[in-house]
């Protein structure tokens, strides 16, 4: 899966009279922080230049930069670079600005223990979803797929398909088109998906997702815009012989739905 802008998107936004404030130098250096994720610690410059789009040099100058600002940190054992501590509070003073998810904890969590399963809240942010939030009922096996900070697949999860469901008709369209340039060989099979999850939309008021981003599990999401303005999906998980398709359309998405009308107005 490709990761952040390729170098010419940063030309075209540095350029643009309509993205005159755009600085490409500091884009560049938070291009790079999105590089790193939960699957490996440690980075090398090869790596970071290949997942950004950034020449190796430029990469040695930036990370250099953010090892000094406190950002990166770099291992003399691995001779790779991982993320520092200064990143830790940006993640805590965004999420305190979120009053959001203290309202939403305790409804969510009698959710979480009444059907035993995951229930999560996650944002949008380019083509996948970040957890900002998430509650397992107490008989729930742990799982870092529904993490706070994880990322998951727009177009194939419940909570991405919920997502794109509640967007304005033409921001979707935009969204849409660039997912497809990202799976163009296995866009027929995900768009049918997706569709689906749409009609699924109108017609019940959540999105479905039975098996298609992680085999065995189902999930349920509905999207919702807080009091504050923000745009966020209340999504629940779990083993289809937990969260049954009968299930999800009788009893928790409705349940979700409620959820977040409480919410929202």
């Amino acid at each position: 899966m490709k990761r952040g802008y390729k170098r010419n998107d940063f030309i075209r936004l540095a350029d643009s009279p309509k993205e005159r404030s755009f600085v490409y130098a500091l884009g560049r250096g938070f291009e790079l922080l999105r590089c790193f994720g939960t699957d490996e610690r440690f980075v090398g410059v090869a790596e970071l230049s290949r997942r950004s789009g950034i020449p190796k040099p430029s990469v040695a100058r930036l990370a250099g930069t953010l090892v000094r600002l406190g950002y990166l940190e770099f291992s003399p054992k691995h001779s790779k670079y991982s993320l520092g501590i200064g990143v830790v509070s940006f993640g805590h003073v965004f999420l305190s600005s979120l009053p959001v998810r203290d309202k939403l904890r305790p409804l969510l969590q009698r959710l979480a223990e009444y059907a035993q399963i995951t229930v999560s809240v996650g944002m949008g942010d380019r083509q996948s979803m970040v957890c900002i939030d998430s509650i397992r009922g107490s008989s729930v096996l742990e799982s870092r797929h529904s993490d706070v900070g994880v990322r998951l697949p727009l177009a194939s999860t419940s909570m991405g398909r919920a997502y794109l469901a509640g967007l304005p008709e033409e921001q979707r369209h935009a969204v849409l088109a660039q997912l497809r340039d990202l799976d163009l060989h296995g866009w027929a099979k995900t768009e049918e998906g997706i569709m689906q999850a749409l009609r699924d939309y109108r017609l019940h008021g959540f999105c479905v997702s039975t098996g298609e981003w992680k085999k065995g599990i189902n999930g349920v999401a509905v999207p919702f815009t807080d009091t504050d303005g923000n745009y966020l999906v209340v999504d629940c998980s779990a083993a289809e012989f937990v969260l049954s398709k009968d299930k999800i359309e009788n009893d928790i998405g409705p349940r979700v739905i409620n959820i977040v009308k409480s919410i929202s107005t």
